[in-house]
């Protein structure tokens, strides 16, 4: 029973994770209707940005304290994906309004391609390594409840406490703001937020933003673990799963939906694994989301569409 608990608690860590990548591609189709490709590559761009900013810092401003140098780099990192947010509306979404999704989806690939590119002319391709302090070494805790106790990675531990922790508040910014309840209402009739004064194209800057901000804190969290590489990019196909799952208009779907996947992806390698041969962790998510296509298209929170002809 320690065992099975320890695999669960596990997976709802890794969950968490899989579930901030899919916010972005949650709170951009919901605001503006476009399926962003481009958030693995905003992951990687970001994390980029992250640990070259941090590496160059303190050789730069000449100081040693790294604590002052992840939050510059972060606070620049930042300010970086907030520029690409106007860039992409101004000089993307402004000129596709009202365009076929198909357009749209191919606009987020050159997007994708772009960051890609860009971010190794100027930030290199080798792989380069984020510390922002997190412990590496495992944890055995309720040893009193379960003979031996459950090891848990810390750093897997304080991940999800912090992807949880911007997850919630993310969830009060739509929720109790004024903008967050701005883009609530782009997201559910862009014509008619408009016609009450709304503006259309800072909102889309707002929630590019944001998503950018999502993908920063993923880019730091999965740099720290495995490091900053072209690979990361990879990760956002984790996220394709989760929202096919939980529903492409549901924030709380993300969320649950990252952790059905990140507990059936522990569940199935080390049940199942054994008997069906390894790698069973790299398709397992595809099927699942495969065979909730097959029951319930628009995912368990989607909102069903009905077309009246």
């Amino acid at each position: 029973m320690g065992f099975f608990i320890e695999t669960v608690f596990g997976g709802l860590m890794a969950g968490v994770l899989y579930s901030l990548v899919a916010l972005g591609f949650v709170l951009i189709f919901k605001a503006s209707g476009v399926f962003n490709f481009a958030q693995g590559a905003m992951v990687l761009f970001a994390a980029l940005s992250m640990a070259r900013f941090s590496e160059w810092l303190p050789l730069w401003l000449g100081f040693e304290n790294k604590i002052l140098g992840n939050l510059l780099a972060f606070a620049i990192s930042a300010a970086i994906m907030l520029a690409f947010a106007w860039l992409v509306e101004r000089y993307v979404l402004r000129h596709l309004v009202n365009q076929e999704g198909v357009t749209l989806l191919m606009a987020t690939l050159g997007i994708t391609y772009f960051l890609d590119g860009f971010g190794q002319t100027l930030f290199g391709s080798s792989v380069y390594r984020i510390d922002v302090g997190m412990p590496k070494d495992p944890v055995f805790i309720f040893e009193n409840v379960f003979p031996g106790g459950l090891l848990v990675s810390k750093e897997d531990f304080y991940s999800a406490l912090v992807a949880a922790a911007l997850v919630a508040v993310l969830t009060l910014f739509f929720q109790k703001t004024g903008t967050g309840r701005a883009l609530r209402a782009v997201a559910d009739d862009h014509q008619a937020a408009q016609s009450i004064g709304i503006p259309l194209n800072r909102m889309w800057v707002i929630v590019w933003f944001v998503a950018g901000i999502t993908a920063l804190v993923a880019g730091v969290i999965w740099g720290s673990k495995i490091g900053v590489q072209f690979s990361l990019t990879l990760v956002a196909l984790k996220a394709l799963p989760v929202i096919i799952i939980g529903g492409l208009t549901s924030v709380p779907g993300a969320i649950i939906g990252g952790l059905i996947i990140g507990v059936g992806e522990k569940l199935s390698e080390v049940y199942l694994g054994p008997a069906l041969g390894g790698g069973i962790e790299i398709w397992f998510s595809y099927v699942l989301a495969l065979f909730v296509l097959l029951v319930r298209p628009q995912g368990l929170f989607g909102e069903k569409i009905i077309d009246r002809v």
